[in-house]
């Protein structure tokens, strides 16, 4: 069984509350589309799947996901330029994929673009903490910003989680 690239095991705060780097905080209070923004900002978009799997939901979740105990973990990321802008973690319950069947073949397609065409998508707080993100595989090894909501859609909960890596600062750069 697979284990999350990055644990979201964190003291988490409302993104609003907090004194967040200038540069970041349009990103992580950004309550579109997160997708849809970085679309915007940079000519070539792409998705990267780096791995999806079924797993337990582990303790410091169930508060979030109540009534889960297992859920389908997609983690991503967001390249924007040929850089790697937002790792993102998404934890899908097995009623929400039972209930909303596209969620579970999205294959390279981002999430936001199908959980934000739906009018009744309700997101909850935007929590933020910073946390350590190293991901070999791109030779990424910093200390992160990293925000994260509860989604209703449907009546469904889901959970995503996204990590701004070092390289979105160079995209903000050419705004």
């Amino acid at each position: 069984m697979s284990t999350p690239l990055i644990s979201l095991a964190r003291d988490w705060q409302d993104a609003n509350t907090l004194a967040l780097p200038v540069a970041l905080a349009p990103w992580i209070l950004e309550p579109a589309s997160l997708t849809a923004r970085l679309k915007r900002h940079c000519q070539n978009f792409r998705l990267q799947v780096l791995q999806e799997y079924s797993a337990v939901l582990p303790e410091f979740l169930q508060p979030l996901l109540p009534d889960t105990t297992t859920a389908q973990v997609r983690e991503v990321i967001l390249w924007c330029n040929d850089m790697p802008c937002v790792y993102a973690q998404s934890w899908l319950p097995e009623q929400t994929i039972t209930t909303l069947r596209p969620l579970a073949d999205l294959g390279e397609r981002p999430l936001g673009d199908y959980i934000f065409q739906h009018q009744s998508l309700h997101r909850g707080t935007i929590e933020a903490a910073q946390l350590d993100v190293m991901l070999t595989q791109l030779n990424i090894a910093a200390r992160c910003y990293v925000r994260r909501s509860v989604f209703q859609l449907e009546g469904q909960p889901l959970l995503v989680a996204e990590a701004f890596l070092p390289d979105i600062s160079k995209l903000e750069a050419t705004l």
